[in-house]
């Protein structure tokens, strides 16, 4: 692959230079900004995550903060999930939607207050859909993207580093819930959330001067624990099922095509954007689901575009995400997956860069 030429419309991060310095080997373009991809190699990094603890740069989780009066109408309005009942130290997956409940988005939604909240979001533009519905409807609110670097501290080792860098009060944030913690003479909003199964933290630095005095805090506290720099995993978050917007689903896809009916349940009483439209698919199911697959055989290569997945001589489907898992010995895989033939124990054929393979549809993911 060609190299990227850096520009300013290419961003670097508030941490870029402890990811430079700890050896990162591949970046990714995400919301305009470098991701780190790989430090040592995939399965390296993989075993690393899982049987330790990494230090991960996700300041492309980019937030579109929601501050004024209507800032918690205009946060309903963008989603499915009821809100309602959401405290002010909560932290919420919520899909976003078009007027024809298409994904847009799934991002975490952080509330502060009623009338201040971000939207630390995937790959795409939010901010400009966010915006656009605020003047349409006349809110009395500011839409904007602040200066806020997350961090992510992942792997089972997470709660004893994190304690060495915060203090015992850290084990007090629940799941999906935040608080903010001071630092450095500052003070962060810390959340038990992030991007795998390995449980973890995210930091959301709003002080870049306090950026890599914060990251060089983690990596000194931290020897014993075996901390590295890591990322994002392609493999564990296959095994977990964990979704890539961009990869495993688009604007192309409806949450309930995408296995996220639970969080499609506002109340009739609540108003938000493509309510007809799921309305209408929640009565008649959808066409296609995501679902766990298995592909036989020797490591599959990385899935630049995406696979059919065909039964027969038809089309039913097609492979997104897909990898070797060391753990569990089979190539491990997100499929998009038609009616009919999606359910457990169906065996398809997959169009890999390597020939057909067999795939089989799971009951779920691995975890």
């Amino acid at each position: 692959m060609s190299l990227l030429s850096p520009s300013r419309r290419l961003r670097e991060t508030p941490f870029s230079a402890g990811v430079k310095a700890a050896g990162v080997k591949a970046y990714t373009v995400y919301n305009h900004m470098l991701l780190p991809t790989v430090f040592d190699d995939v399965e390296r990094d993989y075993h690393q995550l899982k049987n330790h603890v990494q230090v991960w740069d996700v300041s492309v989780e980019r937030q579109v903060e929601l501050i004024g009066p209507d800032a918690s109408r205009l946060m309903q309005l963008l989603t499915p999930r009821d809100l309602t009942k959401m405290q002010d130290d909560q932290c919420y997956y919520v899909p976003i939607v078009d007027q024809k409940g298409r994904m847009l988005n799934d991002p975490v939604a952080i509330k502060h207050s009623e009338t201040r909240w971000w939207i630390s979001i995937a790959d795409s533009d939010l901010l400009l859909w966010a915006k656009g519905l605020a003047i349409g409807a006349g809110f009395d609110v500011e839409v904007f993207e602040p200066d806020v670097a997350p961090l992510g501290v992942q792997g089972p080792k997470a709660g004893q580093l994190m304690e060495r860098v915060f203090g015992p009060e850290v084990h007090d944030i629940r799941f999906f819930r935040h608080k903010r913690l001071p630092f450095g003479g500052s003070s962060f909003i810390v959340a038990q959330s992030g991007y795998s199964k390995q449980g973890g933290f995210e930091i959301y630095v709003e002080d870049r001067n306090l950026a890599m005095p914060l990251w060089d805090a983690l990596f000194a506290a931290g020897p014993d624990l075996t901390v590295r720099a890591g990322c994002p995993n392609l493999i564990e978050r296959i095994e977990g099922g964990l979704l890539s917007y961009g990869n495993d689903m688009s604007m192309e896809n409806t949450p309930f095509e995408c296995g996220l009916d639970k969080f499609c349940n506002a109340p009739e009483s609540v108003d938000f954007i493509g309510k007809a439209a799921l309305k209408a698919e929640a009565e008649t199911g959808p066409k296609r689901k995501i679902r766990a697959v298995a592909i036989d055989g020797d490591p599959v290569s990385a899935t630049t575009t995406a696979w059919p997945l065909s039964s027969g001589e038809t089309i039913v489907g097609q492979i997104t995400s897909a990898a070797w898992s060391p753990d569990f010995q089979t190539n491990v895989a997100i499929a998009m997956v038609d009616a009919g033939f999606w359910e457990a124990g169906t065996s398809l054929t997959a169009d890999t860069p390597e020939g057909q393979r067999t795939a089989t549809v799971q009951a779920g993911f691995w975890k």
